[in-house]
Protein backbone atom coordinates (compact mmCIF):
# COMPACT_ATOMS: atom_id res chain seq x y z
CA UNK A 1 0.00 0.00 0.00
CA UNK A 2 2.69 2.58 1.08
CA UNK A 3 4.68 1.46 -2.19
CA UNK A 4 1.73 2.30 -4.15
CA UNK A 5 1.08 5.79 -2.70
CA UNK A 6 4.58 6.89 -3.17
CA UNK A 7 4.42 5.92 -6.91
CA UNK A 8 1.51 7.90 -7.53
CA UNK A 9 2.54 10.61 -5.58
CA UNK A 10 5.61 10.45 -8.00
CA UNK A 11 3.70 10.07 -10.85
CA UNK A 12 1.22 13.17 -10.58
CA UNK A 13 5.08 15.43 -9.20
CA UNK A 14 6.29 14.24 -12.77
CA UNK A 15 2.67 15.21 -14.64
CA UNK A 16 3.09 18.64 -13.08
CA UNK A 17 6.59 19.37 -14.17
CA UNK A 18 5.58 18.24 -17.57
CA UNK A 19 3.27 20.62 -17.41
CA UNK A 20 4.83 23.38 -16.47
CA UNK A 21 7.39 22.61 -18.64
CA UNK A 22 5.54 22.13 -21.71
CA UNK A 23 4.18 25.38 -20.65
CA UNK A 24 7.73 27.27 -21.52
CA UNK A 25 8.83 28.79 -24.71
CA UNK A 26 12.36 30.84 -25.23
CA UNK A 27 12.07 33.75 -27.31
CA UNK A 28 15.03 32.11 -28.91
CA UNK A 29 16.96 28.80 -29.42
CA UNK A 30 17.98 28.51 -25.93
CA UNK A 31 16.29 26.35 -23.40
CA UNK A 32 18.45 23.63 -22.44
CA UNK A 33 17.62 19.84 -21.76
CA UNK A 34 19.71 17.21 -20.45
CA UNK A 35 18.97 13.42 -19.43
CA UNK A 36 21.85 11.78 -17.21
CA UNK A 37 21.03 8.03 -17.77
CA UNK A 38 21.35 5.68 -14.99
CA UNK A 39 24.80 5.09 -13.82
CA UNK A 40 26.49 7.85 -16.05
CA UNK A 41 29.71 9.30 -14.88
CA UNK A 42 29.36 12.90 -13.64
CA UNK A 43 32.51 13.71 -15.06
CA UNK A 44 31.86 12.66 -18.50
CA UNK A 45 28.70 15.26 -18.34
CA UNK A 46 30.46 18.09 -16.90
CA UNK A 47 32.64 17.57 -19.71
CA UNK A 48 30.12 17.61 -22.28
CA UNK A 49 28.54 20.82 -20.80
CA UNK A 50 32.00 22.34 -20.97
CA UNK A 51 32.39 21.47 -24.21
CA UNK A 52 28.60 22.98 -25.18
CA UNK A 53 29.67 26.27 -23.48
CA UNK A 54 32.89 26.64 -25.50
CA UNK A 55 30.80 25.99 -28.48
CA UNK A 56 28.14 28.51 -27.86
CA UNK A 57 30.66 30.78 -27.73
CA UNK A 58 30.53 30.77 -32.01
CA UNK A 59 26.77 31.83 -31.46
CA UNK A 60 26.63 35.14 -33.54
CA UNK A 61 23.69 36.65 -31.39
CA UNK A 62 25.12 37.88 -27.87
CA UNK A 63 21.52 37.63 -26.51
CA UNK A 64 20.99 34.17 -27.03
CA UNK A 65 24.86 33.02 -26.78
CA UNK A 66 24.91 34.79 -23.11
CA UNK A 67 21.31 33.09 -22.10
CA UNK A 68 22.46 29.44 -23.61
CA UNK A 69 26.01 30.35 -21.92
CA UNK A 70 24.18 31.10 -18.06
CA UNK A 71 21.46 28.35 -18.21
CA UNK A 72 24.80 25.52 -19.01
CA UNK A 73 27.06 27.04 -16.37
CA UNK A 74 23.60 26.54 -14.26
CA UNK A 75 23.15 22.79 -14.71
CA UNK A 76 26.90 22.73 -14.31
CA UNK A 77 26.18 24.14 -11.00
CA UNK A 78 23.38 22.20 -9.97
CA UNK A 79 25.53 18.90 -10.86
CA UNK A 80 27.78 19.39 -7.81
CA UNK A 81 25.40 19.08 -5.44
CA UNK A 82 25.64 15.31 -6.56
CA UNK A 83 28.80 13.00 -5.32
CA UNK A 84 27.26 11.30 -7.76
CA UNK A 85 24.30 9.81 -10.00
CA UNK A 86 21.18 9.52 -8.71
CA UNK A 87 20.21 5.96 -8.86
CA UNK A 88 17.12 6.62 -11.56
CA UNK A 89 19.54 8.90 -13.46
CA UNK A 90 18.46 12.81 -13.64
CA UNK A 91 16.52 15.07 -15.92
CA UNK A 92 17.70 18.61 -15.73
CA UNK A 93 15.71 22.13 -17.78
CA UNK A 94 17.03 25.20 -17.29
CA UNK A 95 17.07 28.04 -19.70
CA UNK A 96 15.63 32.49 -19.97
CA UNK A 97 11.75 31.85 -19.33
CA UNK A 98 11.62 35.49 -19.16
CA UNK A 99 9.09 36.75 -21.59
CA UNK A 100 9.97 40.18 -21.66
CA UNK A 101 12.56 40.67 -24.99
CA UNK A 102 15.94 41.87 -23.56
CA UNK A 103 15.23 40.92 -20.20
CA UNK A 104 16.67 37.63 -18.65
CA UNK A 105 15.28 35.17 -15.76
CA UNK A 106 17.43 32.05 -15.87
CA UNK A 107 15.23 29.30 -14.25
CA UNK A 108 16.40 25.31 -13.59
CA UNK A 109 14.38 22.33 -12.82
CA UNK A 110 15.80 18.93 -11.75
CA UNK A 111 13.98 15.43 -11.27
CA UNK A 112 14.92 11.84 -10.66
CA UNK A 113 12.30 10.36 -12.32
CA UNK A 114 9.88 7.59 -11.04
CA UNK A 115 11.62 5.35 -13.94
CA UNK A 116 15.35 5.13 -14.91
CA UNK A 117 16.21 7.38 -17.03
CA UNK A 118 17.83 5.13 -20.42
CA UNK A 119 19.38 7.89 -22.80
CA UNK A 120 21.74 10.50 -22.26
CA UNK A 121 20.53 13.70 -24.35
CA UNK A 122 21.88 17.43 -24.87
CA UNK A 123 19.02 19.70 -26.47
CA UNK A 124 18.67 23.23 -27.29
CA UNK A 125 15.57 24.56 -28.72
CA UNK A 126 12.74 26.90 -28.20
CA UNK A 127 11.35 24.29 -26.12
CA UNK A 128 12.20 21.59 -23.77
CA UNK A 129 12.54 18.38 -24.54
CA UNK A 130 10.17 16.37 -22.69
CA UNK A 131 9.15 13.02 -24.53
CA UNK A 132 11.31 10.99 -22.51
CA UNK A 133 9.60 11.96 -19.31
CA UNK A 134 5.77 11.69 -21.29
CA UNK A 135 6.63 8.54 -21.81
CA UNK A 136 6.71 7.48 -18.05
CA UNK A 137 3.77 9.07 -17.50
CA UNK A 138 2.08 6.80 -19.69
CA UNK A 139 -0.20 4.06 -17.52
CA UNK A 140 1.13 0.60 -17.16
CA UNK A 141 -1.35 -0.79 -15.47
CA UNK A 142 -3.90 -1.43 -18.86
CA UNK A 143 -6.95 -4.15 -18.83
CA UNK A 144 -8.94 -5.60 -21.45
CA UNK A 145 -12.38 -5.28 -20.75
CA UNK A 146 -15.80 -7.24 -22.64
CA UNK A 147 -19.13 -7.16 -21.84
CA UNK A 148 -21.62 -9.23 -23.93
CA UNK A 149 -24.32 -11.18 -24.24
CA UNK A 150 -26.51 -12.91 -27.30
CA UNK A 151 -27.25 -9.10 -28.42
CA UNK A 152 -24.88 -7.13 -28.16
CA UNK A 153 -21.25 -6.53 -26.95
CA UNK A 154 -18.64 -3.58 -25.50
CA UNK A 155 -15.22 -3.60 -25.94
CA UNK A 156 -12.89 -1.69 -24.02
CA UNK A 157 -10.09 -0.99 -22.22
CA UNK A 158 -9.24 -0.05 -18.33
CA UNK A 159 -5.81 2.60 -18.51
CA UNK A 160 -4.67 2.93 -15.18
CA UNK A 161 -8.07 4.74 -13.50
CA UNK A 162 -9.60 5.55 -17.40
CA UNK A 163 -12.22 3.21 -19.32
CA UNK A 164 -11.81 4.24 -22.84
CA UNK A 165 -14.69 2.09 -25.36
CA UNK A 166 -12.87 0.66 -28.16
CA UNK A 167 -15.61 -1.17 -29.86
CA UNK A 168 -19.85 -1.93 -29.45
CA UNK A 169 -21.05 -4.75 -31.92
CA UNK A 170 -24.21 -5.82 -32.36
CA UNK A 171 -25.74 -9.51 -33.45
CA UNK A 172 -28.43 -10.52 -35.82
CA UNK A 173 -28.77 -14.00 -33.10
CA UNK A 174 -32.91 -14.07 -33.19
CA UNK A 175 -34.46 -14.32 -29.58
CA UNK A 176 -35.25 -17.61 -28.11
CA UNK A 177 -38.64 -18.24 -29.77
CA UNK A 178 -39.58 -19.47 -33.26
CA UNK A 179 -40.68 -16.99 -35.48
CA UNK A 180 -42.10 -17.51 -39.09
CA UNK A 181 -43.82 -20.95 -38.84
CA UNK A 182 -40.31 -22.51 -38.43
CA UNK A 183 -39.65 -25.51 -36.25
CA UNK A 184 -38.17 -25.93 -33.22
CA UNK A 185 -35.35 -28.01 -34.07
CA UNK A 186 -34.85 -25.91 -37.33
CA UNK A 187 -34.77 -22.55 -35.36
CA UNK A 188 -32.79 -23.66 -32.51
CA UNK A 189 -30.10 -25.45 -34.85
CA UNK A 190 -29.78 -21.97 -36.79
CA UNK A 191 -29.81 -19.94 -33.99
CA UNK A 192 -27.14 -21.94 -32.67
CA UNK A 193 -25.16 -21.55 -35.34
CA UNK A 194 -25.47 -17.79 -35.28
CA UNK A 195 -24.96 -17.45 -32.06
CA UNK A 196 -21.42 -19.33 -33.06
CA UNK A 197 -20.77 -16.81 -35.43
CA UNK A 198 -21.37 -14.41 -32.88
CA UNK A 199 -18.71 -15.52 -30.35
CA UNK A 200 -16.41 -15.97 -33.20
CA UNK A 201 -16.40 -12.16 -34.32
CA UNK A 202 -16.20 -10.99 -30.55
CA UNK A 203 -13.09 -12.93 -30.28
CA UNK A 204 -11.73 -11.56 -33.43
CA UNK A 205 -13.03 -8.03 -32.19
CA UNK A 206 -10.97 -8.50 -28.87
CA UNK A 207 -7.44 -9.84 -30.72
CA UNK A 208 -7.48 -6.25 -33.02
CA UNK A 209 -8.43 -4.71 -29.76
CA UNK A 210 -5.88 -6.42 -26.98
CA UNK A 211 -3.13 -6.39 -29.50
CA UNK A 212 -1.00 -3.88 -27.12
CA UNK A 213 0.19 -5.05 -23.92
CA UNK A 214 -2.27 -6.01 -21.25
CA UNK A 215 -2.40 -7.24 -17.75
CA UNK A 216 -5.33 -9.28 -17.58
CA UNK A 217 -8.89 -9.33 -19.16
CA UNK A 218 -12.29 -9.15 -17.49
CA UNK A 219 -15.38 -10.50 -18.97
CA UNK A 220 -19.17 -9.46 -17.62
CA UNK A 221 -22.58 -9.34 -18.82
CA UNK A 222 -26.13 -10.59 -17.88
CA UNK A 223 -26.63 -14.79 -18.19
CA UNK A 224 -24.48 -17.56 -18.79
CA UNK A 225 -23.50 -15.88 -22.36
CA UNK A 226 -20.06 -14.90 -20.59
CA UNK A 227 -19.51 -18.62 -19.93
CA UNK A 228 -20.57 -19.99 -22.83
CA UNK A 229 -18.16 -17.81 -24.92
CA UNK A 230 -15.19 -17.94 -22.19
CA UNK A 231 -15.89 -22.23 -22.71
CA UNK A 232 -15.69 -22.49 -26.34
CA UNK A 233 -13.01 -21.55 -28.78
CA UNK A 234 -13.38 -18.49 -29.67
CA UNK A 235 -10.47 -16.42 -28.46
CA UNK A 236 -6.76 -17.02 -28.71
CA UNK A 237 -4.87 -19.12 -26.25
CA UNK A 238 -2.93 -15.85 -24.71
CA UNK A 239 -5.83 -13.82 -24.85
CA UNK A 240 -8.15 -16.40 -22.93
CA UNK A 241 -5.34 -17.28 -20.56
CA UNK A 242 -5.48 -13.73 -19.46
CA UNK A 243 -8.65 -13.61 -18.43
CA UNK A 244 -9.01 -13.20 -14.75
CA UNK A 245 -12.71 -13.31 -14.02
CA UNK A 246 -16.31 -13.51 -15.28
CA UNK A 247 -18.93 -10.53 -13.14
CA UNK A 248 -22.28 -10.56 -13.28
CA UNK A 249 -23.80 -7.12 -14.90
CA UNK A 250 -26.77 -5.76 -16.27
CA UNK A 251 -25.79 -4.06 -19.10
CA UNK A 252 -24.06 -4.85 -22.40
CA UNK A 253 -22.90 -0.90 -23.60
CA UNK A 254 -20.68 1.33 -22.40
CA UNK A 255 -22.30 1.48 -18.77
CA UNK A 256 -21.85 -2.18 -18.63
CA UNK A 257 -18.25 -1.51 -18.94
CA UNK A 258 -18.28 0.72 -15.84
CA UNK A 259 -20.46 -1.42 -14.04
CA UNK A 260 -17.89 -4.26 -14.36
CA UNK A 261 -15.24 -1.81 -12.92
CA UNK A 262 -17.67 -1.20 -10.08
CA UNK A 263 -17.94 -4.83 -9.08
CA UNK A 264 -14.80 -6.13 -9.89
CA UNK A 265 -12.74 -5.05 -6.93
CA UNK A 266 -11.37 -8.48 -5.45
CA UNK A 267 -10.23 -8.81 -9.18
CA UNK A 268 -8.53 -5.87 -9.59
CA UNK A 269 -7.36 -5.63 -6.14
CA UNK A 270 -4.18 -4.53 -7.35
CA UNK A 271 -4.98 -2.33 -9.62
CA UNK A 272 -4.80 1.80 -8.81
CA UNK A 273 -8.30 2.60 -9.72
CA UNK A 274 -9.53 -0.33 -6.88
CA UNK A 275 -7.22 1.09 -4.55
CA UNK A 276 -8.48 4.68 -5.32
CA UNK A 277 -11.75 3.89 -4.88
CA UNK A 278 -11.90 2.09 -1.77
CA UNK A 279 -9.97 5.32 -0.15
CA UNK A 280 -12.14 7.78 -1.39
CA UNK A 281 -15.50 5.71 -0.76
CA UNK A 282 -14.27 5.64 2.72
CA UNK A 283 -14.32 9.46 3.01
CA UNK A 284 -17.40 10.03 1.76
CA UNK A 285 -19.48 7.44 3.69
CA UNK A 286 -18.17 8.88 6.67
CA UNK A 287 -19.51 12.20 5.54
CA UNK A 288 -22.55 10.66 4.26
CA UNK A 289 -23.30 8.55 7.89
CA UNK A 290 -22.10 11.70 9.70
CA UNK A 291 -19.73 9.86 12.09
CA UNK A 292 -17.36 13.08 12.57
CA UNK A 293 -14.70 10.93 11.13
CA UNK A 294 -14.40 12.73 7.55
CA UNK A 295 -14.04 16.17 6.67
CA UNK A 296 -13.42 18.45 4.04
CA UNK A 297 -12.22 21.91 3.35
CA UNK A 298 -8.64 22.87 3.55
CA UNK A 299 -9.81 25.05 7.22
CA UNK A 300 -11.60 22.18 8.96
CA UNK A 301 -8.75 19.82 8.37
CA UNK A 302 -6.42 22.27 8.91
CA UNK A 303 -7.38 22.41 12.22
CA UNK A 304 -8.20 18.89 12.76
CA UNK A 305 -4.66 18.49 11.96
CA UNK A 306 -2.69 20.64 14.59
CA UNK A 307 -4.50 18.33 16.68
CA UNK A 308 -3.14 15.47 15.49
CA UNK A 309 -6.40 13.85 14.43
CA UNK A 310 -6.02 13.22 10.80
CA UNK A 311 -5.05 9.83 9.60
CA UNK A 312 -4.87 10.62 5.84
CA UNK A 313 -5.98 13.29 4.04
CA UNK A 314 -6.92 13.32 0.36
CA UNK A 315 -5.76 15.79 -2.50
CA UNK A 316 -7.58 16.15 -5.55
CA UNK A 317 -5.07 16.78 -8.56
CA UNK A 318 -7.25 19.56 -9.52
CA UNK A 319 -6.96 21.27 -5.98
CA UNK A 320 -5.31 24.70 -7.74
CA UNK A 321 -5.06 26.54 -3.92
CA UNK A 322 -1.80 28.04 -2.93
CA UNK A 323 -0.68 28.30 0.49
CA UNK A 324 0.39 32.37 0.11
CA UNK A 325 2.76 34.45 2.77
CA UNK A 326 1.27 37.72 3.91
CA UNK A 327 1.74 40.84 5.51
CA UNK A 328 0.05 44.14 6.20
CA UNK A 329 1.25 47.61 6.61
CA UNK A 330 1.02 47.34 10.28
CA UNK A 331 4.06 44.51 10.16
CA UNK A 332 1.28 41.77 11.34
CA UNK A 333 1.72 38.46 9.11
CA UNK A 334 0.58 35.10 8.29
CA UNK A 335 0.41 31.96 6.42
CA UNK A 336 -2.92 31.56 4.53
CA UNK A 337 -4.40 29.31 1.84
CA UNK A 338 -6.25 30.46 -1.11
CA UNK A 339 -6.93 31.19 -4.87
CA UNK A 340 -5.02 33.68 -7.00
CA UNK A 341 -7.78 36.41 -7.07
CA UNK A 342 -8.01 36.05 -3.38
CA UNK A 343 -7.88 39.00 -1.23
CA UNK A 344 -6.72 38.85 2.23
CA UNK A 345 -7.69 41.20 5.24
CA UNK A 346 -5.48 41.29 8.74
CA UNK A 347 -7.13 39.08 11.40
CA UNK A 348 -5.23 42.12 13.52
CA UNK A 349 -6.02 45.48 12.19
CA UNK A 350 -8.38 44.80 9.17
CA UNK A 351 -6.34 45.68 6.61
CA UNK A 352 -5.27 44.21 3.51
CA UNK A 353 -2.55 41.79 3.11
CA UNK A 354 0.25 41.75 0.86
CA UNK A 355 1.54 38.69 -0.65
CA UNK A 356 5.68 38.42 -0.41
CA UNK A 357 5.96 34.78 -0.83
CA UNK A 358 3.75 31.68 -2.31
CA UNK A 359 3.84 27.83 -2.00
CA UNK A 360 1.80 25.15 -4.51
CA UNK A 361 -0.48 24.20 -2.68
CA UNK A 362 -0.33 20.47 -2.45
CA UNK A 363 3.40 20.92 -1.32
CA UNK A 364 2.22 22.79 1.35
CA UNK A 365 -0.06 20.75 2.62
CA UNK A 366 2.31 17.68 2.46
CA UNK A 367 4.43 19.62 4.32
CA UNK A 368 2.32 20.12 7.41
CA UNK A 369 1.16 16.63 6.81
CA UNK A 370 4.61 15.15 7.44
CA UNK A 371 4.81 16.81 11.13
CA UNK A 372 2.19 14.79 12.14
CA UNK A 373 2.92 11.80 10.69
CA UNK A 374 -0.28 12.24 8.39
CA UNK A 375 -0.31 10.27 5.04
CA UNK A 376 -1.30 12.14 2.04
CA UNK A 377 -3.09 10.28 -0.84
CA UNK A 378 -3.12 11.96 -4.34
CA UNK A 379 -6.36 11.25 -5.64
CA UNK A 380 -7.56 11.81 -9.79
CA UNK A 381 -10.67 13.37 -11.36
CA UNK A 382 -10.91 10.12 -13.40
CA UNK A 383 -13.48 8.31 -11.51
CA UNK A 384 -16.59 9.02 -10.22
CA UNK A 385 -15.52 8.88 -6.65
CA UNK A 386 -12.91 11.32 -7.49
CA UNK A 387 -14.84 13.78 -9.18
CA UNK A 388 -17.01 14.08 -6.25
CA UNK A 389 -13.78 14.82 -4.12
CA UNK A 390 -13.05 17.40 -6.70
CA UNK A 391 -16.18 18.93 -6.34
CA UNK A 392 -16.18 18.98 -2.50
CA UNK A 393 -13.33 21.37 -2.84
CA UNK A 394 -10.50 19.35 -3.87
CA UNK A 395 -9.31 18.11 -0.58
CA UNK A 396 -10.73 15.64 2.19
CA UNK A 397 -9.55 13.83 5.10
CA UNK A 398 -9.81 10.81 6.93
CA UNK A 399 -9.54 11.34 10.76
CA UNK A 400 -8.20 9.60 13.71
CA UNK A 401 -10.78 10.24 15.95
CA UNK A 402 -13.42 13.28 16.10
CA UNK A 403 -11.84 16.28 15.87
CA UNK A 404 -13.14 19.52 18.84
Amino acid sequence: MEDESKKAEQQFRLKKLVKQLEAMRGRHTELVSVYIPAGASLNDINNILANEISLTQNVKSKAVRNNVIDALTKIAQHLKLYKRTPERGLAIFAGNVSESEGKTDIKLWAVEPPEPVTVKLYWCDQKFELEHLKQQLKEKEVYGLAVLDTKEATIGLLKGKSVQVLRHLESIVPGKFIKGGQSAQRFSRVREGLINDWYKEIGEAMKSAFSQEIKGIILGGPGMSKEDFLKGEYIETDLKNKVLGTIDVGYTSEQGLHEMIERSGDILKEASISREREIVNKFLTGLQKDTGLSVYGIRSILKALESGAVEMILVSEGFDWKEFELICSSGHSEKRFGKDDAEFACPVCGQKMQTIGEQDGIDAVEQMAEKYNTKVEIISQDTREGEQLFQLGGIGAILRWRAQ
